[in-house]
Parts: structure tokens; sequence; C-alpha cells
């Protein structure tokens, strides 16, 4: 941490002389989850500007994707956000779906929403429980990790992976479903809403955390729009958008979307809107469920060429993943790697609005707001 100390004269009756003082928070150790720097500007206790600075961890994903072909590209795009691996992988294999105007199978379709799901519950989790270590709060965490093991295990179970899926393929999905692995999963969900009322109680029960986080950061539906801010961030201020209800995908039209939102936009909403979407998904994952138990037995993907080519053009797939919009604009000239693909994480447009957020709050407020951007910074720095 680096320090920059710049003397004004203050205007007043006796001119009293103030201190700006430009503090750099970070770059973090690169062996933490990612690297954000912040430069702010403080005028004593009180941020006057901030910068975030982003792009210490950038790997270039964009231009690894012209060199792979469309199956390999899967590999690549979900690591971008490590939390939200499975989501990241549809956007790719929609795009490339529809280039191609392939059919999905059913059971793929209704496969994929519920994967989706418990993939949002497991990013929301881990927020949930990470979010009151910056206030203060230990306890939590361990209640979220304990409900992110019993889905962790039913998707560990079908994939193979814990973090990096690999899951989805372009028509379908990878592999049929272990005997068994829906009645394993229906009792995965029961368990985890069973015991959400104990985050609940511990976390918004507590009078220090509602303290600490409400009315800080307020964020208006005006930054919202400007920044092009998305997900439970944006829904917090009021913004009553949703991808899976507002142009479906995937098996949504079939489903009744529950969208939460708030209009505080305040941290203590924005969490609040991470706590209730996880019901709002649970209820999802159930519906799916039910509909899987009822589709007649069938093929999980389509078979594909050796060599898989898509057609000349160009498409933009864009999906509601846990932390708002992520989309791919994909061209092709006919070959089996894309010509380009350009990446859209929720993240690195969330990330920005700091710069209008921070200035006016004490520096004691800051990690509270950082936190409760719940941004992933490699799906800042791509």
């Amino acid at each position: 941490m680096t320090t920059e100390r710049i003397v004004g004269i203050g205007a007043g009756a006796k001119e009293l002389a103030t201190e700006d003082m430009t503090l750099n928070i970070g770059p973090q150790h690169p062996s933490t989850h990612g690297v954000l720097r912040l430069k702010l500007t403080l005028d004593g206790e009180r941020i006057s500007t901030a910068e975030p600075i982003v792009g210490y961890m950038h790997r270039g994903a964009e231009k690894l994707f012209e060199v792979r072909d469309f199956r390999q590209i899967i590999v690549l795009a979900n690591r971008h956000d490590w939390l939200s691996a499975f989501s990241s992988e549809l956007g790719v294999v929609l795009a490339v779906e529809r280039m191609l105007g392939m059919e999905v199978p059913a059971r793929a379709v209704w496969m994929r929403t519920l994967l989706a799901e418990l993939n949002r519950i497991l990013n929301h989790l881990m927020f949930l429980g990470s979010y009151p270590l910056e206030v203060g709060a230990i306890t939590p965490i361990f209640y979220a990790f304990r409900e992110r093991e019993a889905l962790q295990r039913v998707m560990e179970e079908i994939s193979g992976g814990r973090m990096h899926y690999m899951f989805n393929r372009v028509g379908g999905l990878k592999d049929e479903l272990p005997a068994g692995w829906t009645a394993r999963a229906r009792t995965a969900v029961t368990e985890v809403r069973s015991r959400m009322g104990d985050i609940d109680d511990l976390i918004m029960g507590n009078e220090i955390f509602r303290a600490r986080t409400r009315g800080v950061g307020v964020l208006t539906q005006e930054q919202i729009l400007q920044y092009g801010a998305s997900g439970p961030i944006a829904r917090a201020s009021g913004m009553d958008f949703d991808l899976r209800r507002d142009e479906p995908y995937l098996a949504y039209g079939d489903l009744d979307v529950r969208v939460v939102t708030r209009t505080e936009g305040d941290c203590l909403a924005r969490f609040e809107c991470l706590l209730d979407q996880v019901h709002a998904s649970l209820d999802l994952a159930d519906a799916c469920l039910d509909h899987l138990a009822d589709l007649p037995p069938g093929p999980i993907n389509q078979r594909l060429p050796k060599v898989l080519k898509v057609p000349e053009g160009h498409t933009y797939a864009w999906t509601e993943n846990p932390l708002g919009i992520n989309g791919y604009y994909l061209v092709s000239r006919g070959e089996k790697t894309p010509w380009r693909m350009k990446l859209r994480s929720a993240s690195f447009n969330n990330i920005q609005v700091l710069t209008e957020l921070l200035p006016g709050n004490l520096v004691a407020d800051m990690i509270a707001i950082l936190g409760s951007m719940f941004f992933v910074v490699g799906d800042i720095d791509k």
C-alpha cells in the first residue's frame, strides 16, 4: 500500500490547512482469488474520488477463443467466473447451436436449466457466507459452506468437477445422468431449503449487520442504466429485469420465474436480493426435477461430426448468469474456430459504477460497499 500526500489550503474564516491523500487499496497478493486495485483520494475520512483499476490478471480469454475449436472453447469460458462455471458454459453452446440451427433434446434442455439454477445457488451461497466477513461476522460462512457442500456433492457426481464442470456440450450435455441422481438432487435441494432459515436468522436478524449496511452505498436506477450494471445489484435498485423471464432461453419460458427486486439500492438491499434469489432458485430447481420425472427416456445430446464447423455469420447469445448478464458475440467465417468471440461479463460492468458509488462515503464503509458488489475479479479481467 502506497500513499501520496497533496497539501492544499482549505476555505474558511481561519483558512485552516487541509490535506488530501491518495490511497491505493491493493493490488493484493496474487495468491488471493483475484487482484483489484482501487485508487482513492481522501479528504480526511471521506472518499473524494475513486478509480477502479483492473487488468492485473488479464489472461486474454477472447484471443484464446480464436485459436480453439468450438468444443475446446468451453474449457476456457467456464473459468472467467469460477463461481458460475456451468452458467458461463451455456453462453458458448447456445451461440454455437443457434448458428448451426440445432435443436437440443428436451431432456438436455431441462437438465441444463436445473444445473444452471443449482450453480446459481452455489454462487449466491458463497457471497452470502463471505460478505458478512467483510463487516466482521465469521460464523455465517460455515453455515453457507454446509449448504454448498450438499449441492456440490450432486454437481460433482454428475460432472466430475467441483468448480469447472465441463458438462455442457454443443448439442446437449456430456453424459447420461447417473442412476438415481435426480432423487439425490431432490434430497439435496430439500435439505438446503430446510436449513436456509438458519442463515436468514443468523444474518438478517443481526442488528450490527443491518446497521453497517442499511443506507450505505446507495445505487440509483440512473447509475445502473448508465453503466450497464445487471443482476442482483441492478434489481436491488428497482430494475425489474431478468432475462430468464423477459427473454426466456432453455426451459425458463415454461417456468414461473420469480424476479427478486428491492427499491432501496443500498448494501442491505443487494444482500437481501441475493438471499431471496436462493429461495427462488430452489423453487425453480424443484420444478425442473418434477418435469424431468415426467419426461420419457431419450437422448441427452446430439451426435456431432468429428470436425465441427459453424456456418459463416454472426450471433449474440446472452444469459442471466448469477452475477448478471453474460453475453457472447460470435462471428464465424465457416471454420472450426471462431473468427471473433467477444465476451460481455457481468462483473466488468458492475465494478465500473464504483467511480460514482464510493465518493462521499467514509473509508470505514468502503469495504462494506465493495463486498456488496458481488464480483469475481476473473470475470472483470477475462
